[in-house]
């Protein structure tokens, strides 16, 4: 038995904190002790029975995001810290998002992975477009959080940017992908969901921020002329209602909010669109093959050209092009539904259980 200890900001609607519930899940159900640490007490996702998040802020407490903010962060998590290893040392800490991986190095937690779910330079390169000295900034501070550290990247494509455009040299980094319990999965997409739409619809699944590109979606969208309606899984937003008045596409879009289970919508799209100017390993394409409808995505950095390989990349179409998303979305719906039963076998959630059991049980042999 492995001790694990995952940390996150907190567990609001975002692809990143879902993948370290579906971990701390796994490695929970293989017999390991697992604390899963949240620097907020800020819960939309739904907590899998067994898992009880460990709060390190006060009831409805927010972590500043300042200079003081960080540190109080960091002074209350190793506040937390020191009651959780009173049962014991823990084997492996995993932290994720960029706030808290600064918040955890500043409470010097012992034997960290920092995993990194995005592309980092992209990011960066997204603030330089926009001009100003925000973008040298962020690229120095990610630098000097990750140079030298024990990293964990979600895919391939994270992996090289952290090397080539982070420019990262000392860092060791470990590609483990995100887990998917395929079964359970499908589980939940057969439950009933009253809310689904009668008529064929194509579906998204994002938060309304400028990476996930609902402007490119919505100009595709329209530009596509197809019959069905659009689903949005997003919290509706001011943004979100302006984008969809300016395209006159208030009557065929469906904004739905967030769902803690978004797997029958996923399951009963006609095609379901990811349109991201970046990701890092975008659960919801492995989620969608699971799940079965047609799937069309850019092929951002990075992740996308990872899940959909052989006759799935036709789908795949360059960033920023609404036309030839447009196209895509017809060529796909006028395909057959994906069969990607054995593309599924590399996300399975055994093989990633497997690789977190390995670095637990090196640190554990070298303590």
């Amino acid at each position: 038995m492995l001790r694990f200890a995952l940390v996150t900001t907190n567990l609001r609607g975002g692809g990143a904190e879902k993948a370290m519930l579906n971990i701390a899940e796994l490695l929970r159900r293989r017999g390991h002790v697992v604390e899963l640490i949240l620097l907020e007490d800020a819960v939309e996702h739904a907590v899998p029975a067994g898992i009880v998040p460990r709060i390190a802020g006060g009831a409805g407490q927010r972590a500043g995001k300042g200079w003081l903010g960080k540190r109080l962060a960091a002074w209350r998590l190793s506040r937390l810290w020191r009651e959780l290893e009173r049962d014991g040392a823990f084997d492996l800490v995993v932290s994720t998002l960029p706030f808290c991986d600064e918040v955890v190095r500043l409470a010097r937690l012992p034997r960290v992975r920092y995993r990194i779910a995005n592309t980092l330079s992209a990011e960066v390169a997204s603030l330089a477009r926009r001009g100003g000295a925000k973008a040298g900034r962020r690229a120095r501070r990610y630098r000097a959080m990750y140079e030298g550290q024990n990293l964990i990247a979600v895919s391939a494509g994270v992996a090289a940017d952290l090397r080539n455009g982070l420019g990262l040299r000392e860092a060791d980094i470990e590609i483990i992908r995100n887990p998917f319990d395929l079964a359970a999965i499908r589980a939940q997409a057969s439950q009933p969901e009253p809310d689904l739409p009668a008529e064929p619809f194509i579906v998204h699944v994002g938060r309304c921020v400028p990476q996930k590109r609902h402007d490119l979606l919505l100009d595709a969208f329209r530009a596509a002329g197809l019959p069905h309606r659009l689903v949005l899984l997003a919290e509706p937003s001011e943004v979100l209602a302006r984008l969809i008045g300016e395209r006159s596409l208030d009557d065929r879009v469906t904004v739905a909010g967030f769902r803690a289970n978004p797997y029958p919508w996923i399951a009963r799209a006609e095609l379901l669109v990811l349109c991201s100017d970046r990701e890092g390993m975008p659960n919801v394409l492995v989620e969608a093959l699971v799940c079965g409808p047609r799937v069309v995505s850019t092929n951002c950095p990075s992740g996308p050209a990872e899940v959909l390989e052989g006759e799935l990349a036709r789908f795949l179409v360059p960033c920023g092009d609404a036309a030839a998303l447009a196209r895509a979305m017809r060529d796909a719906l006028a395909a057959p539904r994906p069969d990607a039963g054995e593309r599924l076998r590399e996300f399975a959630a055994e093989r990633v259980a497997a690789r977190y059991e390995a670095l637990a049980a090196r640190n554990a042999g070298a303590a």
